[in-house]
């Protein structure tokens, strides 16, 4: 059973999942592309369950939280999983290229394009820090929920 809540930010309305254990399954943004954050039909609706994640999340939107401690279950490849998980290793306020983050994932140097897909499949924005990956010019390039998403949670960070 998936259980859901949804939560206002500034970046808009965002809709929170969770396993039958309490393990957050997604968080995404409502201008993130090719996602519906409209709840299907077949969830239950259970805010209590999530009541710490919106918490935290609060608390890093209003400047007061540098790392989340949830519990994550995400579901993905397992080359996907060894990519979102180097993405917790990126510290609040920093940055890293795709390059540096295939390195650190211990992938090499020809999969950064499959890691550049990985970031961008990554069902738990802000939670696993995709938004702190740049290009490698350190231009803003692809975030799920848009450049200016991107920017903003950057700017939030600083």
């Amino acid at each position: 059973m998936t259980r859901y809540t949804t939560m206002d930010s500034p970046l808009g309305v965002l809709q929170l999942t969770a396993d039958d254990e309490g393990r957050l399954t997604s968080l995404y943004a409502p201008t993130q592309k090719g996602k519906d954050v409209r709840p299907d039909p077949a969830w239950t609706p259970d805010p209590e369950s999530l009541a710490t994640a919106v918490a935290q999340l609060a608390e890093y939107f209003a400047g007061d939280r540098k790392e989340f401690d949830l519990p994550l279950a995400p579901v993905g490849t397992e080359f996907r999983q060894r990519v979102w998980q180097a993405l917790d290793d990126i510290p609040y306020g920093a940055t890293v290229t795709y390059k540096e983050l295939t390195a650190a994932a211990g992938l090499p140097p020809t999969s950064v394009r499959a890691v550049a897909g990985a970031v961008g499949a990554n069902p738990l924005l802000i939670l696993r820090p995709c938004h702190r990956v740049v290009g490698s010019d350190g231009s803003l390039t692809g975030f799920a929920a848009g450049l200016e998403a991107k920017q903003a949670l950057l700017a939030l960070e600083q």
